[in-house]
């Protein structure tokens, strides 16, 4: 039951991604390249699958048909949890799998996706970025770590044709308002 949960909570957060795909292109409170990444050939989609710790991730995008998804032009910037990070929150997942509780999930998976391409260096410390959410994520960066809302990239720099990833040791939850 557990791992249908976070295979659910991982097609969600895939198809969040969606959204940006098709999203608007509003202004964000920096700027970033948007060109997608010249380094790799691979989509979003591609590169998760190469990924051993987004194996649930990549179990979502197969069975909820949404790999043509992170195959889509972007360019964004995907924080993206590690298997870790969904177990970790178990009775929150369980909690926002409720069907009366679909906006807020909603809320929390789109706030994992920025527009455009954020690599680690062009992060600095303070920086605010704005989610397909709405909200902004920040930005800290000391002694070489970087960190978005507390959760450490663990991986930063996936680079695939059309965006980055940077793989996170925590679910991101935007604040309520």
């Amino acid at each position: 039951m557990k791992i249908r949960h976070l295979v659910i909570v991982a097609a969600l957060a895939v198809a969040s991604l969606g959204v940006v795909a098709c999203g608007s292109s509003s202004d964000t409170s920096t700027t970033a390249a948007t060109a997608p990444a010249a380094t790799s050939s691979e989509t979003i989609a591609a590169v998760a699958s190469g990924n051993a710790d987004l194996s649930t991730l990549v179990a979502a995008l197969k069975a909820g048909d949404l790999v043509t998804t992170l195959e889509g032009t972007g360019p964004y910037t995907v924080f993206a949890p590690t298997n870790a990070a969904f177990s970790d929150i178990q009775s929150t997942v369980d909690t926002l799998l409720k069907p009366e509780n679909q906006a807020d999930l909603k809320s929390v998976l789109t706030y994992h996706v920025v527009p455009g391409i954020y690599t680690a260096a062009d992060l600095t410390d303070g920086q605010k970025l704005k989610t397909v959410e709405g909200q902004d994520l920040t930005v800290s960066v000391k002694n070489g770590v970087v960190k978005v809302n507390g959760a450490t990239v663990e991986s930063a720099d996936i680079k695939a044709s059309n965006g980055v990833v940077h793989v996170i040791n925590k679910v991101l939850v935007p604040p309520t308002n």
